[in-house]
Protein backbone atom coordinates (compact mmCIF):
# COMPACT_ATOMS: atom_id res chain seq x y z
CA UNK A 1 0.00 0.00 0.00
CA UNK A 2 2.88 2.21 1.12
CA UNK A 3 4.41 1.59 -2.19
CA UNK A 4 1.54 2.36 -4.21
CA UNK A 5 0.92 5.62 -2.74
CA UNK A 6 4.75 6.46 -3.30
CA UNK A 7 4.46 5.83 -6.95
CA UNK A 8 1.33 7.39 -7.32
CA UNK A 9 2.64 10.90 -6.19
CA UNK A 10 6.02 10.44 -8.03
CA UNK A 11 4.24 10.26 -11.72
CA UNK A 12 1.90 13.03 -10.30
CA UNK A 13 5.27 15.05 -9.30
CA UNK A 14 7.03 13.74 -12.53
CA UNK A 15 3.68 15.39 -14.86
CA UNK A 16 2.68 18.27 -12.72
CA UNK A 17 5.03 21.60 -13.08
CA UNK A 18 3.63 23.50 -9.85
CA UNK A 19 4.83 20.52 -7.82
CA UNK A 20 8.46 20.68 -9.65
CA UNK A 21 8.41 24.35 -8.60
CA UNK A 22 7.90 23.65 -5.05
CA UNK A 23 9.99 20.63 -5.08
CA UNK A 24 12.71 23.15 -6.50
CA UNK A 25 11.72 26.01 -4.26
CA UNK A 26 11.86 24.09 -0.85
CA UNK A 27 15.31 22.45 -1.53
CA UNK A 28 16.63 25.47 -2.25
CA UNK A 29 15.56 26.88 1.29
CA UNK A 30 16.24 23.80 2.99
CA UNK A 31 19.56 24.57 1.65
CA UNK A 32 20.45 27.37 3.18
CA UNK A 33 18.68 27.41 6.26
CA UNK A 34 20.20 24.04 7.37
CA UNK A 35 23.45 25.40 7.16
CA UNK A 36 22.34 28.94 8.72
CA UNK A 37 20.12 27.61 11.43
CA UNK A 38 23.39 25.76 12.67
CA UNK A 39 24.38 29.27 14.24
CA UNK A 40 21.10 30.10 15.07
CA UNK A 41 21.43 27.06 17.34
CA UNK A 42 24.72 27.49 19.00
CA UNK A 43 24.65 31.06 19.74
CA UNK A 44 20.48 30.48 20.76
CA UNK A 45 19.21 32.82 18.33
CA UNK A 46 15.74 31.02 18.40
CA UNK A 47 13.98 33.70 19.86
CA UNK A 48 15.23 36.46 17.80
CA UNK A 49 14.60 34.55 14.64
CA UNK A 50 10.99 34.33 15.88
CA UNK A 51 11.03 37.81 16.24
CA UNK A 52 12.27 38.34 13.09
CA UNK A 53 10.11 36.62 11.48
CA UNK A 54 7.30 38.28 12.78
CA UNK A 55 8.16 41.67 12.45
CA UNK A 56 8.23 40.62 8.48
CA UNK A 57 4.30 40.83 8.21
CA UNK A 58 5.26 44.82 8.65
CA UNK A 59 7.44 44.63 5.36
CA UNK A 60 4.64 42.60 3.70
CA UNK A 61 2.48 44.91 4.49
CA UNK A 62 4.63 48.23 3.44
CA UNK A 63 5.26 46.01 -0.24
CA UNK A 64 1.57 45.63 -0.76
CA UNK A 65 0.51 49.28 0.25
CA UNK A 66 3.35 51.25 -2.14
CA UNK A 67 2.89 48.60 -5.10
CA UNK A 68 6.92 47.30 -4.32
CA UNK A 69 8.41 43.56 -4.14
CA UNK A 70 7.39 42.55 -0.74
CA UNK A 71 10.70 40.24 -0.69
CA UNK A 72 11.84 43.72 -1.05
CA UNK A 73 9.70 45.19 1.91
CA UNK A 74 10.56 42.35 3.99
CA UNK A 75 14.74 42.62 3.64
CA UNK A 76 14.19 46.77 4.51
CA UNK A 77 11.69 46.32 7.50
CA UNK A 78 13.91 43.22 9.24
CA UNK A 79 17.40 45.32 8.47
CA UNK A 80 16.09 48.16 10.25
CA UNK A 81 14.40 45.35 13.23
CA UNK A 82 18.18 44.04 13.59
CA UNK A 83 20.02 47.58 13.42
CA UNK A 84 17.52 49.04 16.03
CA UNK A 85 17.82 45.96 18.23
CA UNK A 86 21.53 45.84 18.01
CA UNK A 87 21.64 49.61 18.59
CA UNK A 88 19.31 49.06 21.84
CA UNK A 89 21.70 46.24 23.02
CA UNK A 90 24.64 48.57 22.55
CA UNK A 91 23.13 51.40 24.71
CA UNK A 92 21.75 48.61 27.27
CA UNK A 93 18.28 49.73 27.48
CA UNK A 94 16.50 46.65 28.42
CA UNK A 95 17.51 43.08 28.78
CA UNK A 96 17.61 41.84 24.87
CA UNK A 97 14.62 39.42 25.12
CA UNK A 98 12.06 42.36 26.70
CA UNK A 99 13.47 44.44 23.49
CA UNK A 100 13.28 41.44 21.05
CA UNK A 101 9.35 41.22 22.71
CA UNK A 102 8.49 44.99 22.10
CA UNK A 103 10.12 44.86 18.87
CA UNK A 104 8.72 41.71 17.59
CA UNK A 105 4.86 42.24 19.01
CA UNK A 106 5.26 46.38 17.81
CA UNK A 107 5.93 45.18 14.47
CA UNK A 108 3.50 42.56 14.08
CA UNK A 109 1.10 44.51 15.47
CA UNK A 110 1.68 47.68 13.06
CA UNK A 111 1.46 45.51 10.05
CA UNK A 112 -1.54 43.55 10.82
CA UNK A 113 -2.78 47.15 11.19
CA UNK A 114 -1.38 48.19 7.93
CA UNK A 115 -3.20 45.00 6.34
CA UNK A 116 -6.18 46.37 7.71
CA UNK A 117 -5.97 49.59 5.01
CA UNK A 118 -5.47 46.92 2.48
CA UNK A 119 -9.12 46.00 1.35
CA UNK A 120 -9.19 47.19 -2.05
CA UNK A 121 -6.20 44.48 -2.55
CA UNK A 122 -6.65 40.41 -2.81
CA UNK A 123 -4.06 38.95 -0.78
CA UNK A 124 -3.51 35.35 1.53
CA UNK A 125 -2.84 36.23 4.71
CA UNK A 126 -3.33 32.31 5.85
CA UNK A 127 -0.86 31.48 3.17
CA UNK A 128 2.08 34.46 4.59
CA UNK A 129 1.09 32.81 8.35
CA UNK A 130 1.41 29.25 7.12
CA UNK A 131 3.46 29.39 3.78
CA UNK A 132 2.16 27.99 0.50
CA UNK A 133 4.63 26.54 -1.24
CA UNK A 134 2.45 24.92 -3.70
CA UNK A 135 1.69 28.33 -5.21
CA UNK A 136 5.10 29.57 -5.69
CA UNK A 137 5.31 31.38 -9.02
CA UNK A 138 9.36 31.55 -10.94
CA UNK A 139 9.70 35.40 -9.78
CA UNK A 140 9.63 33.49 -5.90
CA UNK A 141 11.86 30.55 -7.47
CA UNK A 142 14.54 33.19 -8.58
CA UNK A 143 14.52 35.06 -5.40
CA UNK A 144 15.59 32.04 -3.68
CA UNK A 145 18.27 31.04 -5.80
CA UNK A 146 19.60 34.53 -5.77
CA UNK A 147 19.10 35.23 -2.07
CA UNK A 148 19.88 31.87 -0.93
CA UNK A 149 23.46 32.17 -3.55
CA UNK A 150 23.85 35.46 -1.44
CA UNK A 151 23.62 33.74 2.26
CA UNK A 152 25.73 30.64 1.30
CA UNK A 153 28.59 32.77 -0.12
CA UNK A 154 28.45 35.34 2.88
CA UNK A 155 28.32 32.20 5.20
CA UNK A 156 31.92 30.77 3.53
CA UNK A 157 33.03 33.91 3.48
CA UNK A 158 32.47 34.92 7.14
CA UNK A 159 32.55 31.04 8.16
CA UNK A 160 35.97 31.21 10.47
CA UNK A 161 34.73 34.53 11.88
CA UNK A 162 31.09 33.58 12.91
CA UNK A 163 32.67 30.28 14.20
CA UNK A 164 35.27 31.74 16.57
CA UNK A 165 32.98 34.66 17.85
CA UNK A 166 30.37 31.73 18.62
CA UNK A 167 32.78 29.84 20.29
CA UNK A 168 34.09 33.00 22.31
CA UNK A 169 33.49 36.50 21.46
CA UNK A 170 36.38 37.69 23.37
CA UNK A 171 38.72 35.49 22.06
CA UNK A 172 37.30 36.41 18.61
CA UNK A 173 38.49 40.48 19.00
CA UNK A 174 41.65 39.28 20.33
CA UNK A 175 42.21 37.41 16.79
CA UNK A 176 41.34 40.79 15.46
CA UNK A 177 37.21 39.56 14.40
CA UNK A 178 34.92 42.80 14.10
CA UNK A 179 32.15 40.94 16.23
CA UNK A 180 29.60 43.99 15.66
CA UNK A 181 30.13 43.77 12.00
CA UNK A 182 30.07 39.76 12.42
CA UNK A 183 26.64 40.01 14.50
CA UNK A 184 25.31 42.54 11.55
CA UNK A 185 26.41 40.29 9.07
CA UNK A 186 24.65 37.42 10.52
CA UNK A 187 21.50 39.11 11.32
CA UNK A 188 21.53 39.98 7.78
CA UNK A 189 21.66 36.69 6.32
CA UNK A 190 18.86 35.78 8.39
CA UNK A 191 16.47 38.74 7.57
CA UNK A 192 17.65 37.56 3.57
CA UNK A 193 16.46 34.00 4.35
CA UNK A 194 13.17 35.15 6.05
CA UNK A 195 12.49 37.29 2.90
CA UNK A 196 12.44 34.28 0.84
CA UNK A 197 11.19 31.41 2.61
CA UNK A 198 7.92 33.08 3.63
CA UNK A 199 6.28 31.73 0.73
CA UNK A 200 7.58 28.72 1.73
CA UNK A 201 6.56 27.49 5.06
CA UNK A 202 4.96 31.11 6.35
CA UNK A 203 6.09 33.92 9.05
CA UNK A 204 4.50 31.59 11.94
CA UNK A 205 7.13 28.52 11.18
CA UNK A 206 10.14 30.21 9.76
CA UNK A 207 12.14 29.79 12.59
CA UNK A 208 11.22 25.60 13.43
CA UNK A 209 13.07 25.35 10.02
CA UNK A 210 16.07 27.25 11.39
CA UNK A 211 16.22 25.35 14.42
CA UNK A 212 14.72 21.64 13.99
CA UNK A 213 17.17 20.44 10.99
CA UNK A 214 19.94 21.94 12.99
CA UNK A 215 19.21 20.53 16.30
CA UNK A 216 18.66 17.34 14.57
CA UNK A 217 22.19 17.25 12.57
CA UNK A 218 23.92 18.24 16.45
CA UNK A 219 23.07 14.60 17.30
CA UNK A 220 25.21 13.50 14.26
CA UNK A 221 27.94 16.05 13.65
CA UNK A 222 31.35 15.70 15.16
CA UNK A 223 32.42 19.33 13.37
CA UNK A 224 30.70 22.66 12.99
CA UNK A 225 31.35 22.09 8.93
CA UNK A 226 29.68 18.81 9.06
CA UNK A 227 26.70 19.93 10.86
CA UNK A 228 25.67 22.46 8.72
CA UNK A 229 25.59 20.04 5.37
CA UNK A 230 23.83 16.98 7.79
CA UNK A 231 21.17 19.86 8.83
CA UNK A 232 21.02 21.06 5.23
CA UNK A 233 20.69 17.37 4.27
CA UNK A 234 17.87 17.02 6.99
CA UNK A 235 16.05 20.03 5.86
CA UNK A 236 15.35 18.86 2.12
CA UNK A 237 14.49 15.24 3.09
CA UNK A 238 11.63 17.33 5.54
CA UNK A 239 10.60 19.05 2.60
CA UNK A 240 10.06 16.33 0.41
CA UNK A 241 8.55 14.08 2.79
CA UNK A 242 6.25 17.21 3.89
CA UNK A 243 5.68 17.64 0.40
CA UNK A 244 4.63 13.93 -0.08
CA UNK A 245 2.44 14.09 2.56
CA UNK A 246 1.02 17.23 1.95
CA UNK A 247 -0.68 15.87 -1.65
CA UNK A 248 -1.50 12.56 -0.12
CA UNK A 249 -3.79 13.68 2.86
CA UNK A 250 -4.43 17.38 1.79
CA UNK A 251 -2.86 19.07 4.19
CA UNK A 252 -1.62 22.58 4.70
CA UNK A 253 1.91 22.66 2.90
CA UNK A 254 4.65 24.73 5.12
CA UNK A 255 2.78 22.68 8.33
CA UNK A 256 3.78 19.42 6.58
CA UNK A 257 6.88 20.02 6.03
CA UNK A 258 7.56 21.42 9.29
CA UNK A 259 5.77 18.65 10.64
CA UNK A 260 7.81 16.04 8.82
CA UNK A 261 11.50 17.44 10.11
CA UNK A 262 9.77 17.26 13.96
CA UNK A 263 9.08 13.72 12.92
CA UNK A 264 12.96 12.89 11.93
CA UNK A 265 13.88 14.84 15.27
CA UNK A 266 11.97 13.02 17.47
CA UNK A 267 12.40 9.47 15.97
CA UNK A 268 16.27 10.40 15.50
CA UNK A 269 17.02 12.10 19.16
CA UNK A 270 15.78 9.01 21.42
CA UNK A 271 17.61 6.61 19.01
CA UNK A 272 21.19 8.10 19.19
CA UNK A 273 20.87 8.67 22.90
CA UNK A 274 20.30 4.87 23.20
CA UNK A 275 23.09 3.80 21.28
CA UNK A 276 25.51 6.46 22.98
CA UNK A 277 24.78 4.85 26.37
CA UNK A 278 24.56 1.44 25.12
CA UNK A 279 28.34 1.70 23.61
Amino acid sequence: MITIIILTTISTIMFENFILRALTAGIGVALVVGALGCFVVWRRMAYFGDSLAHSSLLGIALGLLYGVSINLGIIAVCTCFAILLVWMQQKHVLATDTLLGILAHASLSLGMVALSFLDYLQFDLHGYLFGDILTVSNTDLLWIYLGGTVVIGLLIANWSSLTLMTIHEDLARAEGVNTFRTQLTLMFLMTIVVAFSVRIVGILLITSMLIIPAATARQLAKTPESMAVIASLFGVLAVLLGILGSMQFDTPSGPSIVTAASILFVILFPALKFIRQNK
